[in-house]
């Protein structure tokens, strides 16, 4: 199933070129008093949404895909985590770019496992609907398109080959990265820096996650074209990875690398984004006072 959450906060079922409208299923949530909970309870509670939204499926209001405003799938993940170095052809091209090795100077490796991962704060999250917002237009800001693993219940110490078990779906992530001598954290947590969508796909529809085609085309060049197969750490590694070092809540969201052909892009750059059984979307970029 491909669910999508559209024109403030409606969810819908993605069938082709329409979406179903069954915001009712969100009726089956538990009600949330202060202090909320600080994990996404539509995940938590997915299997439930989806049971009623199958059920309210063939009476609901259909409407074109195109006429909505996609929001990012996921609402309250409590952490984006992001690896870093995770394609073995991004760590050479990154050798040779001064730009892509900003802020790692005086590093003997380019090793995920020696790097760790990294956190991109939630604030910078939006679903493909909107627009991408350049906040320092003097410095480059590059695309990285990459695959999303959305985790979908608690997972403490996992193993990996229990670890995905725990995941709720899969979606394309497009990670922003400014690029400069700061913390990699603090130039990628720009607001609309982190791009989830355009929906979410459940693993029966992604029998194997790490064997994807992805890429990445700006105005109609292509810049990236890879295969999850080349990551370095796999879905379920960067889950036991993780899990080793974070408990992982239901919602939150893994950003699993990028593959070579990372570059830059400038105010009215369109950026399409495709990974294979997930699907694609278009985002624009603005400058930060554009509209």
């Amino acid at each position: 199933m491909r669910l999508c959450r559209f024109n403030s906060n409606r969810l819908g079922i993605v069938e082709g070129e329409e979406v179903v409208d069954v915001t009712g299923a969100l009726e089956v949530l538990p009600a949330a008093r202060y202090p909320l909970p600080v994990h996404d309870l539509l995940i938590e509670h997915l299997d439930r949404v989806i049971e009623r939204a199958r059920a309210l499926a063939p009476g609901g209001p259909r409407l074109p895909l195109g006429s909505v405003r996609l929001e990012s799938p996921v609402a309250n993940p409590s952490k984006i985590i992001n690896a870093p170095v995770n394609y073995e052809a991004h760590i050479e091209e990154a050798k040779h770019d001064k730009v892509l090795a900003q802020g790692t100077a005086g590093r003997k490796t380019s090793f995920i496992g020696d790097w760790g991962l990294f956190l991109k704060a939630n604030s910078a999250l939006v679903g493909c609907g909107t627009e991408m917002r350049l906040r320092m237009p003097e410095r480059r800001s590059d695309h990285e398109v990459e695959l999303a693993v959305i985790i979908g219940r608690t997972a403490n110490r996992v193993r990996r080959e229990d670890a995905l078990a725990h995941v709720a779906g899969y979606s394309i992530g497009l990670d922003m990265s400014v690029r400069g001598q700061e913390d990699r954290s603090f130039r990628k947590s720009i607001d609309t820096y982190a791009v989830l969508g355009p929906w979410l796909v459940t693993p029966d529809e992604v029998p194997d996650p790490n064997r994807l085609d992805l890429s990445l085309s700006v105005n109609g060049e292509l810049r990236q074209s890879s295969n999850t197969s080349r990551m370095v750490f796999d879905v379920g590694r960067l889950i036991e990875y993780a899990s080793a070092w974070y408990t992982l809540l239901p919602g939150d969201i893994i950003l699993t690398g990028t593959p070579e052909g990372v570059g830059g892009v400038k105010p009215g750059d369109v950026i399409h984004a495709r990974i294979e059984r997930i699907g694609a979307f278009d985002m624009r970029v603005a400058g930060a006072y554009d509209g």
